[in-house]
């Protein structure tokens, strides 16, 4: 069956709207990519050149304005705005992509789930890195018992940041959701939860380090997951020399990943979702498999973020929120992550 495609605007066109949505929205037939909303001048250039055939406008009030010939908007914009745009465009009639983090506490966060419910509308959460090749391939190793019993996991996401490159970065406090702890940490949260399952937070240590920021760029948090299992998620920008990726310990062996997942370099290097070296890691950033001291490199599995869109289309295709198809991401778990990190801020 053919579906009439789901007509979308972008809102926000930085590094989530220009990398991370645009590029997928348009490469999938599901979809149309009809309106993008920026107010800076460069980002409209940059977006009307790359999608001549899409309109763009100023602001969100812009879109909500053409809510009648919308079906679907993404929300690319800063986290303090999450919630009220997100229950603004619940409320015009509209599924709701929100990126993360979800909103700046739990408790919004669990109002936009009741909410969409009660209008019967989709809402879910781009939590991409569950398509990080790295992330996949952790999987893949825990549903095959290669590992045994996982008694730990470490995951980091390090990088040498030492200025802010963002405006609203460098003002936003913690209850703005600024921070690296709202960034990464809700990749690494995420993560961890959908790997381990539920946990409750034992220790957090969260700093800022740059004299410029004003909520924290290096933060690490202990986990304790019901399952048994520890994890240790460290995110730093203050890092020369970068943790692995993933560090996994368990009683039949272990697992080491070093390197980052390709696929956002490769969209910024003006690659495609569809091109065919795309989510393909290098060799030399394969990990290691270590059992009984003998060492083999295993393959990354190809990441796949397109996954996210392919998901989400068909479930909107097939009815949307009445429809018994998967949500690409449940906002349940989102909602989670937010209880970690409060509970991490509480301990701190």
């Amino acid at each position: 069956m053919t579906h009439t495609p789901i007509r979308t605007a972008v809102v926000g066109y930085g590094l989530s709207g220009s990398v991370f949505h645009a590029p997928f929205i348009a490469a999938n037939p599901a979809y149309s990519l009809d309106v993008i909303a920026t107010s800076d001048a460069g980002r409209k250039a940059q977006a009307q050149e790359r999608y001549p055939g899409t309109r763009i406008v100023d602001s969100p009030e812009d879109v909500l304005a053409l809510a009648g010939e919308l079906d679907l908007v993404v929300l690319g914009t800063p986290p303090a705005t999450h919630h009220p745009l997100a229950k603004a465009a619940l409320e015009a009639g509209l599924d709701v992509v929100v990126d993360k983090p979800f909103a700046v506490s739990s408790a919004q966060g669990q109002e936009l789930i009741e909410r969409a419910a009660r209008l019967g509308r989709v809402l879910t959460v781009y939590q991409n890195r569950r398509w990080d090749g790295d992330a996949l391939t952790v999987k893949k190793l825990l549903d095959a018992g290669t590992l045994g019993d996982v008694m730990r996991c470490e995951a980091s996401m390090e990088r040498w940041a030492p200025e802010i490159s963002k405006a609203w970065k460098a003002s936003a406090t913690a209850d703005d959701g600024g921070g690296l702890l709202f960034d990464l940490g809700t990749h690494l949260l995420d993560l961890a939860i959908q790997m381990f399952g539920p946990a409750e937070v034992l220790h957090a240590e969260i700093l800022a380090r740059r004299p410029q920021e004003k909520a924290d760029d290096d933060v690490f948090l202990v986990l304790k997951h019901a399952s048994g299992v520890t994890s240790h998620v460290a995110m730093n920008v203050n890092s020369q020399l970068h943790a692995p990726r993933f560090r996994i310990l368990g009683s039949k062996g272990g697992f080491v990943k070093f390197g980052i997942d390709p696929q956002e370099p490769f969209i910024l290097a003006g690659g495609l979702p569809t091109d065919g070296g795309y989510g393909v890691d290098d060799p030399q950033y394969y990990g290691t498999l270590e059992i009984d001291g003998v060492r083999t490199p295993v393959p990354t599995e190809r990441g796949a973020y397109q996954e996210f869109y392919r998901i989400l289309g068909e479930k909107i295709a097939d009815g949307g929120a009445a429809s018994a198809l998967p949500l690409p991401v449940d906002p349940a778990g989102p909602v989670e992550v937010l209880k970690l990190i409060e509970q991490a801020r509480a301990l701190a």
